[in-house]
């Protein structure tokens, strides 16, 4: 299914997308080395793990009877998703910082040695641009080392994919929202990936009940069966997908999907965020969770237009990143066109 709207907004939906790859291609490229890596930044002594994620078939979504779920988590479909890599940790300052204050450059065309401002190819090389000053700090007082990144947007958020990709060269980007909730279930069908006892949120997750109105650094909660830490609460995560209340509705139920995703490439919201917050109540960290965002999480922001990068009313937003096995060609190279001339809305 594609959605054009010319000039204004570009929405590819792809929840129906069924892309083949064959089982004898699941590690190439890899060596046959399907393990758990950790990842250095060159010229810094900053690193992170990232996690082998199985691949395998869920029901995306939860059932009528979860407690406290929404309209926007069903109907439940069938969702095939291939093996991938993901952070064990959500995005840190330690490691954006290294994107946000890079002075990496390279010369214009034909003018050897001269530096200009920050510019860096990416892997199929196109120019990633670091973000603008901020207008304050976005830390927010709560805390820099070992914190989850917050008050970034959805455009920053790819942005620093593209960079760290480009550093490192492997291929990292943002989860889809079906790998996201793959990810996070790890396996089980409950509401959480510890069960349906939400007396136990307080072992995995910060939120509101015990995060004393602030984020917290990252990995101190119990992780879930695949060793991912925060997946509940702590800071909401950014997906790739943009959001569709009635996605799931939209779908073809009497098959699995192979990757689904919903790309929305040029406006500026709303994309999903998973996981839920500090500031969540315990039914908005369930795995099935979905919001999307929105303006107001913009609302303070003085500048006209207002700024792509930052986020004034989202302090509780963050990300990780995940690498695939192999790659479905609708994710490689991912690049969001939103620019400060972006629709708000598709």
């Amino acid at each position: 299914m594609l959605r054009v709207q010319l000039a204004v907004s570009v929405l590819v939906c792809l929840s129906c997308l069924s892309v083949s790859i064959p089982q004898d291609k699941a590690t190439s490229g890899v060596s046959n080395s399907f393990v758990k890596y950790t990842q250095d930044i060159a010229g810094s002594n900053v690193k992170f793990d990232m996690l082998p994620i199985p691949g395998g078939t869920y029901l995306q979504g939860s059932p009528a009877n979860e407690v406290e779920r929404n309209t926007d988590e069903g109907p439940q479909t069938k969702v095939e998703i291939k093996p991938f890599w993901m952070g064990k940790c959500e995005v840190t300052w330690d490691e954006f910082d290294l994107y946000r204050t890079s002075e990496e450059t390279h010369p214009p065309e034909g003018e050897k040695g001269r530096l200009i401002r920050f510019k860096m190819r990416s892997l199929n090389g196109d120019e990633i641009t670091r973000p603008t000053p901020p207008y304050t700090d976005m830390t927010f007082g709560y805390g820099h080392d070992s914190f989850p990144v917050i008050n970034m947007s959805h455009f920053a958020a790819i942005e620093y994919c593209r960079w760290l990709s480009a550093k490192t060269g492997k291929a990292y980007r943002l989860p889809t929202e079906a790998e996201w909730e793959y990810a996070c279930r790890a396996g089980t069908t409950t509401a959480y990936s510890f069960g349906d006892d939400v007396s136990k949120l307080g072992d995995y997750a910060w939120f509101d009940a015990n995060a004393d109105t602030k984020p917290h650094p990252v990995g101190q909660k119990k992780p879930n069966p695949w060793g991912l830490h925060d997946m509940h609460g702590n800071v909401a995560e950014w997906c790739v997908d943009g959001y569709l209340a009635d996605a799931y509705a939209k779908r073809e139920k009497e098959k699995v999907l192979v990757e689904p995703m919903n790309l929305m490439i040029h406006a500026r919201f709303p994309n999903v965020v998973r996981g839920g917050s500090w500031v969540e109540e315990a039914k908005g960290c369930r795995s099935a969770a979905r919001q999307g965002s929105n303006k107001d999480w913009i609302r303070q922001d003085p500048q006209s237009p207002q700024s792509i990068w930052y986020l004034t009313d989202a302090d509780f937003v963050g990300f990780r990143v995940v690498r695939a096995v192999d790659e479905v060609k609708e994710l490689m190279h991912l690049k969001s066109n939103v620019t400060r001339q972006s629709p708000y809305k598709p």
